[in-house]
């Protein structure tokens, strides 16, 4: 009896939190889900005259995200301009993740490593940057990669080159500045990880002679994996639907899937193919975040 009276008391409970919590979750519904219903329906409507859709189904906007018909013959064909953007994107988030990693780990490590009480100070630095405008941070590394730049006036001077390298308006620039702006992403789960780190595996793993390369690899990147992955959607998911930084140092001629997103709500004036896109994008996003927790769920005690 006592416990059929617990379940019914807990019951009870988690009835009257839901009842609590039911107008945050409606407000959140409509806020969240009310403009994606919205992008999901125009991208199944056909394209007005001059913007906005007209009112019949079609899959002309999914279509057209991979596929193209000669204004001729009427004759299809993959869209080849689409899928390098499709492709970029993937390649430069994919390059800003490994990029962040590559100089997010040691950094990382040596805040880790630092006596408790200047951590804060190390943590602090690394933060600094989320306290500017995106926007600034990018005419920032603008100011430094540009023709005469702080690195071709570095590079010049020193007689390392006699002409400026051209970095604005190239893959490059856009690799360089989505890792410099999203690089604190990966350094604080990263930081997390190995602040729980045992060092004591560590000198146990040099005291039966194994080397700086199998420590690393065999003990310090399996137990920190946790804040690699998580570090690396944090950064991945960001990257893949930039827009602001790519728009800046890649010029028009680098588009990635945000910029083209932007170009048919607005000049293309094709809105089911935007929302498609979005759509899109969406679906990628959601599949990263899916794998990350399947990978979590395996890492964890009962996985």
């Amino acid at each position: 009896m006592a416990s059929q009276a617990e379940e019914i008391a807990e019951a009870a409970r988690v009835r009257r939190n839901w009842l609590l919590s039911a107008p945050a979750l409606t407000v959140l519904a409509l806020g969240a889900l009310g403009p994606l219903m919205v992008v999901l329906i125009y991208s199944f409507l056909e394209p007005g005259d001059y913007s906005g859709v007209r009112w019949n189904f079609s899959l002309d906007g999914w279509f057209q995200i991979f596929f193209q018909r000669d204004i001729f013959d009427d004759t299809v064909g993959l869209a080849d301009a689409h899928l390098r953007i499709f492709w970029r994107s993937v390649k430069l988030s994919l390059l800003t993740t490994l990029t962040t990693f590559v100089f997010g780990f040691p950094t990382a490590w040596f805040i880790a490593t630092q006596p408790r009480g200047r951590r804060a100070l190390w943590l602090f630095l690394i933060t600094i940057p989320f306290w500017t405008n995106l926007l600034i941070r990018t005419f920032a590394i603008m100011e430094v990669i540009r023709n005469q730049g702080l690195l071709n006036s570095a590079l010049m001077a020193l007689g390392l080159i006699e002409q400026p390298l051209q970095i604005m308006y190239t893959d490059t620039a856009v690799l360089i500045g989505m890792t410099y702006v999203y690089l604190p992403l990966m350094v604080l789960p990263l930081y997390a990880s190995i602040d729980r780190f045992d060092f004591t595996l560590i000198e146990a793993a040099y005291d039966l002679y194994a080397s700086r390369w199998r420590v690393l690899r065999r003990i310090v990147l399996p137990i920190v994996k946790p804040g690699i992955i998580a570090g690396s959607i944090l950064v991945f998911v960001p990257s893949l639907g930039a827009y602001v930084t790519p728009r800046v140092l890649g010029g028009g001629k680098n588009m990635m899937i945000g910029n083209f997103i932007d170009l048919q709500f607005g000049q293309g004036r094709n809105w089911p193919l935007g929302s498609a896109l979005s759509m899109l994008l969406l679906l990628i996003v959601g599949a990263a975040l899916l794998a990350y927790v399947r990978v979590s769920n395996r890492e964890g005690p009962h996985g």
